[in-house]
């Protein structure tokens, strides 16, 4: 089996799609470590009426109690938007060591905010199937706008 980037931020977009039928906004995320995926998440903030119930931090807990370890340093988070600043600080406390995400976010994205927010000598790759993950989210916010 070939795992790329693609492949898992194509599961990270099964999660986002998991939401969007939740009508939670469409982000998705996994953590993998060794080609495996250890933690999923998408939003839960309406469903679960919580403001932290991001896609990033439900994936992070679930890979952190997979692993038993607070610390994510052998782990790949895949997320279908740039983190915003509250996940990108939990992400450099995991001391994850690479963040792939699918679209930017020029709004709320942690870059917005500073790029110094994710572990210094994390990886970041952004651009990944980005069309598939920004056409998700134009599509839930069109849908509420009409």
């Amino acid at each position: 089996m070939e795992y790329s980037y693609e492949y898992f931020m194509k599961e990270a977009l099964k999660e986002a799609k998991y939401a969007l039928e939740k009508n939670e906004v469409p982000i998705g995320a996994v953590v993998v470590c060794n080609n495996k995926i250890i933690g999923k998440g998408y939003n839960q903030v309406e469903l679960l009426n919580d403001v932290t119930a991001h896609a990033e931090m439900i994936a992070l807990t679930s890979a952190a109690n997979y692993l038993g370890s607070k610390y994510l340093i052998d782990c790949t988070l895949y997320v279908t938007l740039e983190p915003c600043s509250m996940c990108a600080s939990a992400l450099g406390w995991s001391q994850i060591p690479q963040i792939v995400y699918g679209t930017s976010d020029p709004k709320k994205g942690y870059t917005f905010i500073s790029e110094r927010l994710v572990h210094p000598k994390c990886q970041i790759v952004k651009g990944i199937l980005e069309a598939e993950c920004s056409e998700l989210l134009k599509q839930f916010f069109k849908k509420l706008r009409d």
